[in-house]
């Protein structure tokens, strides 16, 4: 397995291709409300990434037919956008979106509620968040790459969540998937050293059921077996030789990170 280290030249690409992927979250985050399709969320996410003079990572990606992966409720990812699709007050939906800026790679995915939702489904949504923070603790240089799945997965399963396990976090760069694959449930083995300039996409994965997941039809969208709702929470992060720096936080989350 041969994992990229990122030069200096590199690393200022990226970190731009994160600052600007953290804005089309922003924008797409303003539009969410009862009565918005998915398809409109797709075409606003799709027109902020263009804007910039990038390219949309996932459109026409091994097939998908969309920019943004916008699932609902318990569906885990790779949501098709729809124009029947209509977000409802309650509902949560998870927006994974990715851009290419002069050749590389940002990935970056969020869940919000749509209006006033349960607590059940607020809390979902939290400790998703928090379990990437949970894990980045170990994202040190020295650390191994397990450091960081066996903490998401602790902290998850500490409140008797599912952690999916048929999908996985990735290394990222001028390839959207590069090594290492970066599991979120618990391993056994300690997997790669991690170093300074390698860029990873960790995305936590979790359901309020069971960790099992299935394929629809579409062969993109992937749910909940038990058909409990989902949550997807993802940053591009760079390995330092001190803390990881996180590419995709938009500059409110940046203010909430700094009080960490």
């Amino acid at each position: 397995m041969s994992v990229t280290i990122k030069s200096t030249r590199e690393i200022e690409l990226m970190r731009e291709a994160g600052r600007l992927l953290a804005i089309v979250h922003e924008e797409m985050e303003k539009a969410i409300k009862p009565g918005i399709s998915t398809y409109e969320i797709d075409k606003l996410g799709e027109e902020v990434i263009r804007s910039f003079g990038c390219i949309p990572s996932f459109l026409n990606y091994n097939g998908y037919p969309a920019s943004i992966c916008v699932s609902v409720n318990d569906e885990v990812v790779h949501g098709i956008p729809s124009k029947k699709r209509i977000l409802l007050e309650g509902d949560i939906v998870s927006l994974d979106a990715g851009l290419i800026y002069k050749g590389y790679h940002s990935d970056a995915a969020r869940t919000h509620g749509v209006g006033e939702i349960s607590a059940e489904a607020k809390q979902l949504i939290e400790v998703t968040r928090q379990s990437f923070f949970e894990g980045i603790k170990f994202a040190k240089e020295g650390n191994h790459l397990h450091d960081i799945s066996n903490a998401i997965a602790a902290y998850c399963e500490g409140y008797g969540y599912g952690v999916v396990r048929d999908l996985v976090g990735h290394g990222i760069g001028t390839a959207l998937h590069e090594e290492p694959q970066i599991p979120n449930f618990r391993q056994k083995r300690r997997g790669v050293k991690l170093m300074s300039g390698m860029t990873l996409a960790i995305e936590p994965m979790i359901n309020a059921g069971d960790y099992d997941v299935f394929w629809l039809d579409d062969d993109w969208t992937v749910v909940s077996a038990d058909e409990s709702l989902s949550a997807h929470y993802e940053n591009t992060v760079l390995i330092t030789n001190g803390e990881p720096e996180i590419l995709t936080l938009t500059e409110k989350e940046k203010a909430a990170f700094a009080r960490l």
